[in-house]
């Protein structure tokens, strides 16, 4: 069963999403990221061609040719067909794929609609039993 972990209040998601996919690499994971539309997917794409400084985050888009080798896959398309890793998610909804994953990751931002949107997944997650944990990133 998908573990799931929250990390709410997150000032830049985006920044906080190639963080983790950093880590995540590190610990030899393959991790699928969804955005939630182009630009994200962009945005990302370029935060993980910068960072970090010192290395390298190999990673494409689904539609690449390179897609089943690459470790990293970042895209804001709603299928999957890859490894089922390590998923993050940065969109409103659940992704229709992510019980097929070992372990996903919800970046929840601070802006009132995305904490909203976060809490109805949480509750999707609990009420079909999933084994979740919550991390406040922004504890004042």
């Amino acid at each position: 069963m998908t573990e799931i972990n929250f990390y709410t209040a997150v000032a830049n998601p985006i920044g906080a999403t190639a963080r983790l996919v950093a880590k995540a690499y590190a610990q030899g994971r393959r991790v699928r990221v969804i955005t939630p539309d182009a630009a994200a997917t962009q945005l990302l794409n370029n935060m993980l061609w910068e960072h970090p400084a010192e290395g390298f985050l190999p990673h494409v888009t689904l539609s690449s040719p390179h897609a089943a080798v690459t470790p990293v896959i970042v895209d804001h398309s709603i299928t999957h067909e890859g490894s089922n890793d390590v998923l993050i998610n940065l969109c409103a909804e659940p992704p229709p794929f992510f019980a097929r994953f070992e372990r996903m990751f919800e970046i929840v931002g601070q802006d009132e609609t995305l904490a909203t949107a976060g809490r109805e997944r949480w509750k999707f997650y609990k009420a079909r039993g999933y084994p979740m944990t919550h991390t406040v990133m922004n504890k004042s």
